[in-house]
């Protein structure tokens, strides 16, 4: 296929994969400038391949009704795994980033597993058997982990605190998965899921609330990984000088006051549990809980201080947030010299399994650029 041809059947693909509205092969034709036997050629090819639909038909006003044209979600799909301090989480994405399966499984400790990539590889293949997913339709296993990973070919994890780990070959985590595999940073991919399917065109700040506080900067589409590719590490920026200690060695992080551990941590509930009892204005929770938030407040004082962009509050954490954002919100704006409202705080629109989704859209980018 020659370079022209490509970039038209992409062009084509791409213009079905990003409308929301009705089209048809007329209106592809009219809004990419094509003829309407080149749309045609190309989209014989992509239906023949799985990969474009008729969706339908539109409401006649009096002549042939137009057969509208989508593409094909799950004709192909992704898998992405989050390793967290206690469980994995498993996701399928087809290529609209619509979850066609989840599943959670709790590990003992990563740290002392010496066979965790062998439990890795087991439980990614039953993931696939007991949700019948097609191998020969799996563009690939992201596979993300609260980890600074090192910026060379060394293929180190250089420290992951929450996973109790420092300076281990990935190799040892990842056992013999026999799929495309790509590996990053829990927050870099939660981050780049959020931008990728609501703020494009936009520059942000993602801070990740899970078992660890992490974070990432997008810029112009791509993210900014600083000199040693850690950058957006908000976790470890320090909030109270000499306070609580955190899991990576220092005092006073903002991990160690805004991770949701601290809830189990200190209180040795789940996260439903206490905020059950936040509703019932049980005393110990709430002064937990207001600490919580003025420390957060003033993490994402410094981010806006330093990076004067809109910032995206993700995780877990934040499917319980919406009830205290005015609050939140009212405690940001206090701490800032020179915005009398906190409006550019906002909560992550993709909730749940967010780093999951993200480390699995590598692989469908991936695909959408080359098809």
């Amino acid at each position: 296929m020659t370079q022209r041809r490509r970039q038209t059947r992409n062009s084509i693909y791409h213009y079905l994969y990003e409308t929301r509205e009705f089209c048809s092969k007329q209106s592809l034709a009219r809004d990419l400038r094509l003829s309407l036997p080149t749309v045609y050629q190309h989209l014989t090819e992509l239906m023949e391949e799985g990969l474009v639909h008729y969706s339908g038909e539109q409401q006649s006003t009096g002549g042939r009704k137009a057969m509208g044209l989508e593409i094909v979600a799950d004709a192909r799909y992704a898998i992405g795994v989050s390793v967290t301090e206690t469980r994995l989480r498993f996701v399928a994405a087809d290529l609209r980033l619509g979850e066609m399966a989840y599943r959670k499984v709790h590990h003992p400790s990563v740290a002392e597993m010496e066979n965790f990539g062998d439990f890795l590889t087991g439980e990614l293949e039953r993931f696939i058997d007991d949700n019948a997913l097609d191998r020969d339709r799996l563009l690939g296993v992201g596979i993300a982990l609260p980890a600074v990973i090192a910026p060379d070919e060394s293929r180190r994890i250089t420290l992951a605190p929450t996973l109790h780990l420092r300076d281990v070959e990935l190799q040892r985590l990842m056992g013999t998965i026999p799929y495309p595999l790509y590996i990053e940073n829990d927050a870099t991919s939660g981050g780049y899921a959020e931008w990728f399917t609501h703020w494009q065109g936009r520059d942000i700040a993602y801070l990740l609330l899970e078992t660890g506080v992490g974070g990432a900067i997008l810029v112009n589409g791509g993210q900014y990984q600083g000199v040693n590719h850690r950058s957006g590490e908000f976790g470890h920026m320090c909030v109270e000088p000499g306070g609580l200690p955190c899991k990576c060695g220092k005092r006073g992080c903002l991990e160690a006051y805004c991770s949701p551990s601290r809830v189990s941590d200190d209180l040795g509930i789940s996260l439903k549990e206490f905020f059950d009892g936040l509703e019932r204005h049980v005393p110990e929770y709430e002064t937990l809980w207001y600490d919580l938030l003025r420390h957060l407040a003033i993490g994402v004082n410094n981010i806006r201080m330093a990076l004067d962009c809109d910032v995206v509050l993700g995780g877990f954490l934040t499917e319980f947030l919406p009830p205290y954002m005015p609050l939140l919100k009212e405690y940001v704006a206090a701490g800032n010299t020179f915005e009398p409202s906190a409006d550019y705080l906002h909560l992550s629109n993709l909730r749940r399994h967010t780093v999951p989704l993200g480390v699995a859209l590598h692989f469908i980018k991936e695909f959408l650029e080359t098809i």
